[in-house]
């Protein structure tokens, strides 16, 4: 059987990662001077509180030895590491780097999804599912190749601070911004590097149907997951729910929860839409 294992991603803990059948390494947020495990040691609620008393989070990628750890445990079999956005993250390249520090290097690879927690979530769902079924590493991968090909994101964030922290927004228009209540619509490049801005629009009900209307033209409907990834910001859902409903008849929409590390990119109140094909 093919051994899938991840990153926290996936939105998924290691213990709940576990349970389904997989390994999932964590990665960490460090805030107020402590460094925590996402999931293991914070949740996005508690990490938000910390983030509202004033403090500044930053983020980093799981450990290259615990990385490596996991791919001896399953040392004999081949192994799938389904890796988030290289790029956005260095989570990729700590992946591969772990890999081959190992003895059964032969035996692992490592897939760039060139996405993030919804997509990211679905893929490794499903790869698993082959797995377990016995499916082939060369089929595991070729359903992935065209979902990697198929996946995007959008991003709206709350707060511009953590965009202009990012080197994404120039500390003029993040001031500008926030007086008038412009609203960022960011995307993933072509390669799934980097987030480029997609648009502004004024206020959050505006940007979320230019959201809405762009995955409307691009025939997102029936045979595609939408995402609808939040951080501690359930006012925005319903709204956002009942856009892309009406939008995109026959598409299957789940609403996740952001982690502390995606929370560290977006800032708080952040909601990314994102899509897959199924």
């Amino acid at each position: 059987m093919v051994r899938i294992i991840s990153d926290s991603s996936t939105l998924y803990s290691p213990t709940q990662a576990r349970e389904a059948g997989f390994a999932v390494s964590p990665l960490s947020v460090t805030i107020a001077g402590k460094t925590y495990r996402e999931f293991e040691e914070i949740s996005a609620r508690q990490f938000v509180d910390i983030i509202n008393q004033g403090h500044m989070p930053t983020s980093s990628q799981p450990a290259i030895g615990e990385v490596s750890d996991l791919y001896e445990e399953f040392s004999g079999e081949p192994i799938l590491n389904i890796a988030m956005a290289d790029g956005l993250s260095g989570t990729y390249r700590s992946a591969v780097a772990a890999a081959e520090l190992c003895d059964n290097s032969a035996d692992i690879t490592v897939v760039n999804t060139r996405t993030l927690c919804g997509p990211h979530r679905y893929m490794v769902q499903k790869a698993l599912e082959m797995a377990k079924s016995g499916e082939t590493l060369e089929k595991i991968l070729a359903w992935l190749g065209k979902r990697i090909d198929s996946a995007k994101s959008y991003l709206i964030p709350a707060d511009f601070d953590y965009l202009r922290r990012g080197g994404r927004l120039s500390p003029l228009v993040s001031h500008v911004g926030k007086m008038a209540n412009l609203a960022p619509i960011m995307t993933q490049t072509d390669d799934g590097c980097r987030l480029t801005i997609a648009s502004i629009r004024r206020g959050y009900s505006a940007a979320i149907k230019y959201v809405a209307e762009a995955l409307q033209k691009k025939g997102i409907g029936a045979g595609w997951k939408v995402y609808i990834a939040h951080a501690a910001r359930p006012d925005k859902v319903e709204l956002t729910v009942k856009k892309l409903t009406e939008a995109l008849p026959g598409a299957s929409i789940e609403v996740v929860d952001l982690s502390p590390a995606f929370i560290t990119q977006g800032g708080p109140g952040c909601l990314a839409v994102q899509y897959v094909m199924e």
